[in-house]
């Protein structure tokens, strides 16, 4: 199957001809999500070169995450369901993977100052999580310790 390039020219009185190299480009890629069917062109892959977009685009998308995360917080914390365990390990064990993801891959793109801030503001959601995870551990440790102390029968 053969690779398919595009050509990009100006406009302007030069009949200059330019062709990308796709492989050797370094920027940020990302695959959009088409959300929306119509008879254009479909992206399957997209490489930002500009740095200034770069931050722009990682912004939007850790706002959008974080924003997730915050509400499934929320949602563990008003709920008081002891039976949400391995649903809040799950959450956890995407949350660290997401900040792995954070630190080396988008770490390049990212101001520090920024990246500082946004993994404390990590670091504090993970610490929620362990936690609510605790007290729903002991809280179940709790009812198993009743359960068996009542279980007993004496002759």
């Amino acid at each position: 199957m053969s690779e398919k390039h595009y050509y990009i020219y100006k406009k302007d009185n030069t009949s200059e001809i330019i062709y990308l190299d796709y492989n050797k480009l370094k920027g940020f890629n990302f695959t959009p999500q088409n959300h929306i069917k119509y008879d254009g062109v479909v992206v399957n892959k997209m490489i930002i070169i500009k740095p200034s977009m770069i931050e722009k685009v990682l912004k939007r998308k850790i706002k959008r995450k974080l924003d997730l995360y915050l509400k499934l917080i929320i949602n563990f914390i008003d709920s008081d369901d002891s039976s949400s365990s391995d649903t809040l390990r799950e959450a956890l064990n995407d949350l660290s993977r997401y900040k792995n993801i954070v630190e080396y891959k988008y770490k390049k793109f990212l101001d520090e100052k920024y990246l500082k801030i946004l993994l404390k503001k990590i670091a504090i959601l993970e610490y929620e999580l362990k936690s609510k995870l605790i007290t729903i551990n002991e809280y179940n440790y709790e009812l198993d310790y009743d359960e068996e102390k009542t279980s007993h029968r004496r002759r």
